[in-house]
């Protein structure tokens, strides 16, 4: 049977949230006006699935 946790679902908005920032700062930092081609990836990861791994990836670009 499935089901929806609030709490999950909200520790995944913010984990996602973190990992788009963080991506953000350093195209920002690279000289890019923008981040084309993103990519989120969900990881449960520790021995009793107790942590979470939010990665975000995509090509800074400069506009022109």
């Amino acid at each position: 049977m499935g089901g929806r946790s609030a709490s999950y679902e909200e520790e995944l908005i913010t984990a996602r949230t973190q990992a788009m920032q963080e991506m953000s700062d350093r195209a920002s930092r690279l000289g890019a006006d923008a981040v084309v081609g993103i990519d989120i990836d969900y990881e449960v990861l520790g021995e009793n699935g107790g942590m979470l791994m939010v990665t975000a990836s995509g090509t800074a670009v400069r506009l022109g």
